[in-house]
């Protein structure tokens, strides 16, 4: 059985203080695939002494070294892809192609936050003071098991390029991932403690982590609710907080656009990393006038989705990522139906011939309203709330109805309106007629979405605190 190592400190793979063992279940096949030992209490404080003593000389690190080590966890990264894909297929049951996608991303953005560094000056002056960016200094990072090393790399090298120390906090869900790119930094000759990593149960290795006065920073991704109990728990000690949290974006589809276009990005955008991503358009807003069209559209579009092993090239869309996430999306199918939504595609139970595993089917409500659970409640899962509006005033409003505001999609032939549009809703990103991701801009979202921005310059100014110098 593979032990997965979940206690890096002080520039060294140590046996964890922790005794608590968890058998890592890939959900392809229900199988055992390896056990980690949870880090505890004592561990976690050893891991932000070992950041506190960096930090004294890190902090005044020059940018040149920075960028070395940057550039260096960027090709350390790249020596692993390989068993990175394959440790995020087997874990987390992404597809192959989410998988090469999500990791060679995560070695990238390393080479991203590098140019950040080549066109960003830590003094400034402003009238007659000098302005200086400051490390805010040792900072924790939470990150999830839907992006482990998407979601690591954007934290970490953010905080690095600041001349911070870390304390990187990974799901505990997704263990052999986030242990394959501590690997990777630890191969990148970084001085001993700047980087440190505890594995083990949140509510253990979070208590000593917001409890700390050394800890001057977190930045976290995960559920709302566990956001906001965290950032409550900052105050404390005055950490200075990032959130990115929860979604529940809309798709609005305009009465121009091109359908056999649309449909088919609607669904990729719904299906997304098997419909396990905080930006999945779940909640897809369509014309009334063309609602006939559109079902017969997405049933034939959904058709075209493969579910299946993800070891399997052909595969869309694999299983959930644990047996708590299947159920929780069985319970929202089920909600879905009692709540007198139209089953137009999918359903209940697994997918034929997938007994095994956590497969669910991907599945596509029509006749949704936006009051309905379905509609306001993130399930992550690949479930689909169809919406009808009679006018673009109306989809607007809509799509703006909701707790979240993370992500917005719009599909139009007229890039023009759909600028305009876009500017009407209240997401912290929106995409015209695209899937894509731009690295260097900020990302992060309004209201229950969280606060705070990742990614290129935004992302580096959340780690950095400002001092005014007056001669």
């Amino acid at each position: 059985m593979r032990q997965i190592q979940s206690v890096y400190i002080n520039g060294k793979f140590e046996q964890p203080h922790g005794t608590e063992i968890m058998d890592i279940i890939s959900p392809i096949d229900e199988k055992a695939i390896a056990q980690l030992t949870y880090a505890d209490e004592v561990d976690t404080k050893r891991a932000i002494h070992a950041a506190s003593k960096a930090l004294e000389g890190f902090q005044h690190s020059s940018k040149e070294q920075r960028k070395t080590y940057l550039k260096s966890i960027h090709d350390e990264i790249v020596k692993r892809l390989d068993d990175l894909i394959e440790a995020t297929m087997i874990e987390y049951g992404a597809s192959r192609e989410r998988s090469k996608w999500s990791n060679l991303l995560s070695a990238s953005v390393f080479l991203d936050q590098v140019s950040v560094l080549d066109n960003y000056s830590f003094e400034k002056q402003v009238n007659e003071s000098t302005v200086i960016m400051e490390p805010v200094g040792v900072s924790a990072l939470f990150t999830p098991w839907n992006s482990t090393a998407g979601s690591i790399a954007v934290k970490l090298s953010a905080a690095l390029a600041a001349g911070c120390t870390v304390v990187l906090k990974p799901s505990e869900f997704a263990p052999w991932q986030a242990a394959i790119i501590m690997e990777s930094i630890a191969a990148a000759g970084l001085p001993d403690g700047v980087v440190n990593m505890v594995n083990g149960r949140g509510e253990v290795v979070s208590k000593v982590l917001m409890e700390s006065s050394e800890v001057t920073k977190i930045s976290f991704t995960g559920s709302t609710v566990v956001g906001k109990i965290l950032a409550k728990q900052a105050l404390d000690t005055m950490k200075r907080v990032t959130l990115e949290l929860g979604g529940k974006s809309a798709n609005i589809i305009l009465e121009d656009a091109e359908l056999s276009k649309a449909i088919p990005l609607a669904l990729q955008i719904a299906f997304m990393n098997n419909g396990q991503a905080c930006i999945a358009g779940s909640r897809l807003l369509v014309p009334e006038s063309k609602m006939k069209e559109i079902k017969q559209l997405l049933v034939a579009e959904a058709d075209k989705f493969k579910v299946g092993n993800p070891l399997i090239e052909t595969v869309d869309i694999g299983p959930l990522a644990s047996s708590k996430q299947y159920h929780r999306v069985q319970e929202y199918i089920q909600i879905g139906m009692e709540e007198g939504a139209e089953l137009l595609y999918g359903g209940l139970g697994h997918p034929a011939g997938l007994d095994k595993g956590y497969y669910v089917k991907p599945t596509i409500f029509t006749g949704v309203n936006n009051s309905m659970r379905i509609a306001q409640e993130e399930i992550f899962g690949p479930v689909l709330s169809v919406i009808t509006y009679n006018n673009e005033e109306e989809a607007i409003a809509i799509a703006n109805d909701s707790e979240y505001g993370l992500m917005a999609f719009v599909s139009t032939s007229d890039q023009d309106k759909g600028k305009e549009v876009a500017k009407k809703l209240k997401a912290g990103r929106v995409l015209v007629n695209t899937l894509k991701h731009d690295p260097l801009a900020p990302f992060g979202g309004y209201k229950n979405s969280g606060f705070g921005r990742e990614n290129g310059l935004h992302g580096l100014k959340d780690f950095l605190e400002v001092k005014t110098l007056i001669q």
